[in-house]
């Protein structure tokens, strides 16, 4: 049985993040994708000059109308937009206990403009947390989930995780891709202990998108059955190949998306 995998994100037009990266991963990771708008943007690979906000009566109705009527067998979610619609999603969360919740805390697009008004960051601290399998910082959205500076080591990074984990998320993979070296290394902290997922540094500039894909294909092999290492390795490897075949597309003048059918073109 293909497994249903909701996606409840914003809406990137050029198609390198939010729902639409996160349709084509569950896709290309043998998943039907379902999806959940919280915003519209205006928006292409130089920059975002505009957001909509969706109001949070209309996503709590496109949440209850999917749970009511589709078995999920997991949930990624990606912006959010404004507190009022982080309160909308914990509570329909809340009411529907879907398990496995993936939760990319997306605050900022690649280019650096701002996805989230108000404080997005402490409402998701305080309402979600708790409801979530893991979460997928990248350095600055940890940081500013943990209200701490941003990391410039990998000991950082660790202690990143730590005062997350003790803020309330179960589980937390703290994001490296941002961070200088020959690797991209993410510290996953599980309330026990520490463990590196490590991957070769891909040349590209075509790196639009990479955390909303890589938190979308943890939640596919999540929910295929994979436990949560088998998931993120997976997952990783996935974005890693993304990547490397990411210069094979031609899109925009900036930043591009990341080839995600790269295994079926």
């Amino acid at each position: 049985m293909v497994p249903n995998v909701l996606s409840i994100a914003g809406f990137d037009p050029a198609g390198g993040a939010g729902v639409l990266a996160d349709i084509k991963t569950f896709a290309a990771l043998r998943c039907h994708g379902l999806a959940v708008v919280t915003a519209l943007t205006a928006q292409n690979t130089q920059g975002v000059t505009g957001i909509h906000v969706v109001p949070s009566e209309f996503v709590a109705a496109q949440i209850d109308a999917l749970f009511a009527d589709s078995d999920i067998a997991a949930v990624k979610i990606g912006m959010l937009a404004a507190p009022a619609i982080v309160k909308t999603v914990a509570k329909r969360l809340a009411e529907h206990r879907p398990r496995p919740v993936v939760l990319d805390p997306v605050l900022a697009a690649s280019s650096g403009d701002p996805l989230a008004s108000g404080d997005v960051a402490r409402a998701v601290v305080d309402l979600l947390a708790p409801l979530v399998t893991l979460v997928t910082p990248n350095l600055a959205e940890a940081a500013c989930l943990a209200e701490a500076p941003v990391p410039t080591t990998t000991v950082g990074m660790h202690k990143l995780a730590e005062q997350l984990h003790r803020r309330g998320f179960r589980s937390v993979l703290v994001t490296g891709g941002d961070m200088r070296g020959a690797t991209a290394d993410d510290i996953l902290f599980d309330g026990t202990s520490h463990r590196t997922f490590s991957s070769p540094r891909i040349a590209t500039r075509n790196t639009h998108g990479t955390g909303c894909t890589l938190s979308a294909a943890i939640a596919a092999h999540l929910a295929h059955g994979s436990d949560m290492i088998e998931a993120i390795e997976a997952a990783k490897a996935y974005v890693s190949d993304a990547l490397a075949a990411a210069d094979e597309l031609d899109v925009g003048r900036g930043p591009g998306p990341l080839h995600h059918f790269h295994r079926f073109w």
